[in-house]
C-alpha cells in the first residue's frame, strides 16, 4: 500500500512557471518509476513525464520537452515537476503516479497509484 500526495499547482500567465511535488509514502516511492500525467476538461489523461527508480532515466511528452523537467528527492521521497514558459494549452488537472507493470510509460492504465491531482491552469 502507499499513498501519493501533489502540491503546488495554481494560475499563471502564459510563460510563467511553477513547480509541483509529490510525495510519496509506503512503498509507492520504490516503484519502478514514478509519473506524471494531466487531462484537460473533456480529453483523457495523457502522460507528461516519468523518471525511472533504476537508472533514474527520464522521458517526456513531445508537447513539453524542453520546458518541462521531472527530477526526483529521494531524502524526501518527492518527485518534482518544474514546469517553465508555461502555455494555455498546458491548462489542466495533473496527477502524480506510480507504477510496477511494465509497458509503455504514457499510458495510464501501467501505473498502480495515483495522487488526487493537482490543478494548474494558465492564462494568456
Amino acid at each position: 500500500q502507499g499513498q501519493l500526495v501533489e502540491s503546488g499547482g495554481g494560475s499563471v500567465q502564459a510563460g510563467g512557471s511553477l513547480r509541483l511535488s509529490c510525495t510519496a509514502s509506503g512503498y509507492t516511492y520504490s516503484a519502478r518509476r514514478m509519473g506524471w500525467f494531466r487531462q484537460a476538461p473533456g480529453k483523457g489523461r495523457e502522460g507528461v513525464a516519468v523518471i525511472y527508480t533504476l537508472g533514474g532515466d527520464t522521458y517526456y511528452d513531445d508537447s513539453v520537452r524542453g520546458r518541462f523537467t521531472i527530477s526526483r528527492d529521494n531524502a524526501k521521497n518527492t518527485v518534482y515537476l518544474q514546469m517553465n514558459n508555461l502555455k494555455a494549452e498546458d491548462t489542466a488537472m495533473y496527477y502524480c503516479a506510480a507504477g510496477e507493470i511494465g509497458g509503455i510509460w504514457r499510458f495510464p492504465r501501467n501505473y498502480n497509484y495515483w495522487g488526487q491531482g493537482t490543478q494548474v491552469t494558465v492564462s494568456s
